[in-house]
């Protein structure tokens, strides 16, 4: 079972691949609650330079709150990383597949809302 959904956005400067990825996330009810540039952390703490690297932390509230309700600790595992990382001829979308990193959770209810935000991260993916 792979842990993330992936697209290559071929011909895409990362600032607009950025930019696609947010507007389809806000189309399939995500926001962004965290942003972590880590090609600019790596700099700073490591003096290292590496290609673009961008981990945002996606959250859809209405599904989110279904889970928490099934399982408070789940919270544990929110939110929905996404990754934008530049490679060669474009730039890589990565989403979390839920329904891997729930695996661990032995609750069928939630295991579905999993498969929901799944399917739901995969049409932003797709879409962006």
């Amino acid at each position: 079972m792979s842990y993330t959904y992936n697209r290559i956005l071929s011909g895409v400067s990362f600032e607009d691949a950025d930019k696609r990825v947010r507007a389809a996330l806000a189309d399939k009810g995500f926001g962004v609650l965290t942003e972590i540039d880590v090609k600019a952390t790596m700099k700073k703490k490591l003096d290292v330079d590496m290609e673009h690297y961008l981990i945002l932390g996606a959250c859809n509230p209405t599904m989110a709150h279904k889970a928490i309700e099934m399982e408070p600790r789940v919270g544990a595992m929110l939110p929905c990383n996404v990754i934008l990382r530049a490679v060669d001829g474009g730039v890589e979308v990565s989403a979390i597949d839920p329904e891997a990193s729930m695996a661990a959770i032995d609750n069928a209810q939630l295991k579905a809302v999993a498969t929901q935000v799944r399917d739901m991260l995969q049409q932003a993916v797709d879409a962006a």
